[in-house]
């Protein structure tokens, strides 16, 4: 059965489950009834950080246009432009066993599309989510409900994986940010 998380809270990942390899991280949403004349694209993209909490470089974020991140150990499996639907609205898949050393988190971000232009922002999202699944077997290991805190932002930090004393981690963030997707990659150490 999945453990439920609120917001803050932290559990083993690799600890309780011996042998896990291959995850899943599904992130999904729904957009309220909105209608501002623009279409609503959410985009989930994934930051690996080194002991400085920074990427190394470009190949380090993961995202629409550029799929594969830690010599293959991340890879988002692409973008869904409307989010309709029940379920996962995007998908990255992990090996751990090939995570690089220096990689110390895996941070799971979401953001909306040109959302300054369109006049987008989270208090218009709801029924986000994270889960971890185990990809062999499919058993959802972990699941974070985002619940409905934002407002104005224009994206989140949703949850992190991260190593402490050779395990993995997993980590339910639910930050919000103004400033979208070029706020994020600057805070963590890109530029724009």
């Amino acid at each position: 059965m999945a453990i439920s998380l609120s917001k803050g809270q932290k559990v083993d990942l690799t600890k309780g489950n011996p042998g896990l390899k291959n995850l899943i991280i599904g992130l999904g949403w729904d957009t309220n009834k909105y209608d501002g004349g623009h279409d609503f694209d959410l985009d989930s993209s994934v930051f690996l950080l080194n002991a400085t909490g920074k990427v190394s470089s470009e190949k380090d974020f993961v995202f629409f246009n550029n799929l594969q991140g830690g010599n293959g150990s991340v890879i988002h499996t692409g973008d869904n432009l409307t989010g309709e639907g029940d379920g996962d609205d995007e998908q990255i898949k992990i090996d751990l066993s090939l995570v690089p050393a220096e990689i110390e988190k895996i941070a799971f971000t979401i953001t909306i599309h040109d959302a300054e232009a369109r006049g987008q922002n989270f208090g218009q999202v709801s029924n986000a989510f994270v889960r971890v699944v185990n990809e062999q077997g499919n058993t959802e290991l972990i699941r974070y409900d985002l619940g409905e805190d934002f407002s104005i932002e224009t994206a989140v930090v949703v949850a992190e994986l991260y190593r402490h004393n050779g395990e993995w981690k997993f980590n339910a963030i639910g930050s919000g940010y103004q400033g979208g997707l070029a706020a994020l990659v600057t805070d963590y150490g890109l530029s724009v």
